[in-house]
C-alpha cells in the first residue's frame, strides 16, 4: 500500500526530490516505478516523495553513481554482452520468463523492444550460472520451440505489482486488476455500472508509458491486456478479493469529472459469489517449470475462460532480437 498521508508533512515535491538525488528525469521515473523512491498522497491528488527515502539514498556509499547504476535500463543486445552470452540466448531466456521487462517501445519496424533493469540482468547471471552456457534444459527448449514468450506477461505482472504496491486503498487495487483484464472482461466481472465507472476512472488501462510513434492500438492492447488462461483466472480472483475489501470499507467513490463512463454490458456468465484471497505477492510470471497456482477447474467453468486465439505476428516478438535499444527511450517508457 502507499505511504500514509501523514508522511506528506515530511515529503518533497517531485522536482526537488529529483534534484537532491542527482537524477535525470528518465532515471527518476524508473526510480518511482520500481520503488526505489516512495511517494505519498498529497492535497489535490498529487503525490510527493518521502523525505526518508531521499535521505537514505543520499547517505549510501557511492551516491549517486550506485543509485544510477541500479536504475539503468538495457535492451537485449546490451544485456547479453553484460553477462557474456549471445543475443539469441538472452532472448530465449527472457522469453522463458527468467527476466521481466521494466519497459518497452515499438521501433520503426513495428517490433516490440523490451528493456530490462541492468541490475536484474546481473542478478540473474549470479543466481543461474548454469543457464549461461551449454544446452538449455529440454523443457525450456520444447516450450520455446512451441512458441512460448513470457515477456509481455512478465511486464504486465511487474506493472500490476507496482500499481498494487502504490494503491491508496482497495478500490485503487481493484482498478489495477480490472485494467489487467481489459475493458470487456472487467465489465463482465463487475456488474455494477457505478463500480465499473469508478475502476475505469482510477486506472483505465495498464500504463504503457512512451511506446513510440509506431505503436498501433492493437499492438499496445496485445501487451497490456492479460491473455493466458491462468493469468486471466488469477486476475479475476484478485479483482474479486479487492472488491470484497473495498465494498466493506465504503461504496464506490464517484469518478472524477471527465473520467470515462462505463457502459452497461450484457453478462451471460454469473460472477462468483466469493473468491479466495490472492497469494501474498501478485506475481503472474513465474519460471516456466513452476507455473503460478490458479483456481482453474471450477473457476474456468464459472469464468468462461478459453484459450486465446493466435496473436498477430508483429505483436508476438520483441525487437531485441535484431535491434539495439534506442537510448532516448531506454528509460523513458512505460
Amino acid at each position: 500500500m502507499a505511504v500514509k498521508e501523514a508522511a506528506v508533512r515530511e515529503a518533497l515535491g517531485m522536482q526537488r526530490a529529483r534534484e537532491e538525488l542527482c537524477l535525470q528525469a528518465d532515471e527518476f521515473e524508473v526510480a518511482l516505478q520500481i520503488g526505489e523512491v516512495r511517494t505519498a498522497p498529497a492535497v489535490g491528488g498529487r503525490r510527493r516523495v518521502v523525505r526518508e527515502d531521499v535521505d537514505r539514498l543520499r547517505g549510501e556509499e557511492g551516491f549517486p553513481d550506485g543509485l544510477r547504476a541500479r536504475l539503468a535500463l538495457v535492451g537485449g543486445i546490451e544485456a547479453a554482452a553484460m553477462i557474456g552470452i549471445s543475443r539469441e540466448r538472452f532472448t530465449r531466456l527472457a522469453k522463458s520468463g527468467f527476466l521481466r521487462p521494466v519497459r518497452w517501445y515499438v521501433n520503426r519496424y513495428r517490433a516490440v523492444v523490451w528493456l530490462y533493469l541492468a541490475e536484474d540482468v546481473r542478478r540473474f547471471a549470479r543466481e543461474h550460472p548454469a543457464l549461461l552456457e551449454g544446452r538449455l534444459p529440454a523443457e525450456l527448449r520444447e516450450a520455446l520451440d512451441g512458441g512460448e514468450d513470457q515477456r509481455a506477461r512478465g511486464w504486465r505482472s511487474r506493472r500490476v505489482e507496482e500499481l498494487v504496491r502504490d494503491a491508496e486503498d482497495a478500490w485503487a487495487e481493484a482498478a489495477a486488476w480490472a485494467a489487467l483484464l481489459g475493458p470487456r472482461a472487467a465489465a463482465e466481472a463487475v456488474s455494477d455500472v457505478r463500480e465499473r465507472a469508478c475502476l475505469r476512472g482510477l486506472c483505465p488501462a495498464l500504463p504503457a508509458g512512451s511506446t513510440g510513434p509506431y505503436a498501433s492500438r492493437e499492438l499496445i492492447e496485445a501487451q497490456v491486456v492479460a491473455c493466458d488462461p491462468d493469468e486471466i483466472a488469477f486476475a479475476h480472483v484478485s479483482l474479486a478479493d479487492a472488491l470484497i475489501r473495498a465494498r466493506a470499507i465504503r461504496p464506490a467513490p464517484r469518478p472524477e469529472r471527465g473520467a470515462p463512463a462505463a457502459a452497461p454490458v450484457a453478462v451471460d456468465i454469473p460472477p462468483p459469489a466469493m473468491a479466495p484471497p490472492p497469494p501474498s505477492s501478485p506475481l503472474l510470471a513465474l519460471p516456466p517449470t513452476s507455473p503460478p497456482t490458479a483456481p482453474l477447474g471450477r473457476w474456468k467453468r464459472l469464468l468462461g475462460l478459453r484459450r486465446p486465439g493466435p496473436v498477430p505476428h508483429d505483436t508476438s516478438t520483441g525487437g531485441d532480437d535484431d535491434v539495439a535499444p534506442d537510448r532516448s527511450r531506454g528509460s523513458g517508457g512505460a
